[in-house]
């Protein structure tokens, strides 16, 4: 039985990475079951016998493709040793997140929420719960920065994590619109200053 589940689970994680980049390029309702069937070699059967269906394909993907982003940021926070470099981590990350790795297609957050907004609940609320867990985790690294007396001591913490994310995420989306990635580097800049606005005068 051991070997069984191992077995299933080993298969999911195949069927996951091997459609991680389609789904996070074309979207949930572009993405079809020919996709699925061509990416993997399976059958539609071997896929629905994982899955209940192509909806919790798309959940298991999209929690793939947010904690590949979220483990490569992780990385570079942890070798960070002040709370100023840690939080610049997001813009250093982003600002050449086509040289790293990143899941193919780009952004999963930004594109599993404009794909999902009107037409998905249950993906809109995953790549929902993954911003909030963005804004903890930015939020707890400016408190500890005050803490450890870097930071000034009057931000808005929920305000200055909510812009963070707001200017990645939509220089992300100019930047892929318009097809050029300086755009990106632009508004990096600006993430970039408010960071550096943080600090305590020396």
């Amino acid at each position: 039985m051991e070997t069984e589940l191992s077995k299933a689970a080993r298969t999911r994680q195949f069927i996951v990475e091997k459609t991680a980049g389609i789904f996070n390029k074309k979207g949930y309702a572009g993405t079809s079951l020919s996709d699925l069937t061509e990416a993997t070699g399976l059958t539609k059967g071997s896929i629905y016998g994982n899955f209940k269906n192509k909806e919790e394909v798309a959940v298991a993907v999209f929690e793939y493709n947010s904690a590949k982003v979220r483990k490569q940021i992780k990385h570079f926070i942890d070798q960070a040793s002040t709370y100023h470099d840690k939080l610049m981590v997001y813009a250093q990350v982003y600002h050449r997140f086509n040289a790293v790795s990143f899941p193919e297609g780009g952004c999963p957050i930004l594109n599993t929420a404009v794909d999902a907004d009107d037409t998905n609940p249950v993906l809109k609320e995953k790549a929902a719960q993954v911003v909030i867990n963005w804004k903890k985790r930015i939020e707890d690294l400016i408190e500890g920065g005050i803490t450890a007396g870097e930071f000034k001591t009057d931000i808005d913490i929920p305000q200055t994590a909510l812009s963070i994310i707001a200017l990645i995420e939509g220089g992300i989306m100019i930047a892929k619109v318009t097809n050029t990635p300086a755009n990106l580097d632009k508004v990096l800049k600006t993430v970039d200053t408010i960071i550096t606005q943080l600090k305590t005068s020396m």
